[in-house]
């Protein structure tokens, strides 16, 4: 993919923060689309058919969450949420409404081009099955379910397998809990985070040189886990 050709829609009221936006993706090769307001947002998103959204919830109209629930309704585009909100629970509705990634204010600019380009790869891979991960010394065939690294073989358990394959079809972007336990336990276990912060833990164990210090299967706390691979 070429960065060049990607257009990228910021949702944005703060004049400051978006003439900021609009120099550090066009600096990056991006074409830009800018808006102030959540009504504004759902007409340029239909009538321009942006790559990319960054959208602030405190708009002045709505909340940033009715454009991430309008746009779901119509369209699997990548949506990275840019808001001052850091309270769990915001980060939690902001992702179950459809948001991609969630990134809170201030933010570092080389962190941010991080996260958009990995929700700019998140298209193709969402619309594909990911066979195979390169995870630090551990390869990771999904299709064969087989595992080796520099010693031999890697055994992981069938349920070790479908959180990763979760994982893995987003990589670089926020999985919730409540996503990770559904695909891999089912959908009457949602309760049940304990067995999934043990099954990560016994991940960790296998994937990570240091699980103490993950490089890989990162937590972002009380929201979820994310996938992060070397080239990313």
């Amino acid at each position: 993919m070429t960065q060049a050709l990607h257009q990228i829609l910021i949702v944005e009221d703060e004049p400051d923060i978006r003439g900021i936006l609009r120099t550090l993706l066009r600096t990056a090769g991006y074409r830009v689309i800018e808006t102030e307001t959540a009504a504004r947002a759902i007409v340029e998103a239909r009538s321009h058919k942006p790559d990319l959204l960054l959208v602030d919830l405190g708009l002045p109209d709505a909340d940033g969450l009715k454009v991430i629930r309008s746009i779901r309704e119509w369209s699997p585009v990548p949506v990275v949420v840019l808001s001052a909100r850091t309270m769990e629970a915001q980060k939690i509705e902001a992702l179950d409404a459809g948001a991609d990634d969630y990134v809170t204010k201030p933010f570092s600019a080389p962190e941010l081009l991080a996260r958009v380009r990995a929700a700019l790869r998140r298209n193709v891979r969402s619309a594909e099955q990911v066979p195979t991960l390169q995870i630090g010394a551990v390869v990771v065939d999904l299709t064969r379910r087989q595992a080796s690294g520099a010693e031999g073989d890697v055994h992981f358990t069938p349920l070790e397998y479908r959180v990763l394959e979760s994982l893995a079809r987003q990589t670089g972007m926020i999985v919730t809990q409540r996503q990770l336990i559904a695909e891999a336990w089912g959908p009457d276990k949602l309760g049940d985070s304990r067995s999934l912060r043990v099954c990560i833990k016994n991940l960790r164990q296998k994937l990570e040189p240091d699980p103490a210090r993950p490089q890989f299967l990162l937590t972002e706390a009380g929201v979820g886990y994310r996938l992060l691979l070397p080239s990313e």
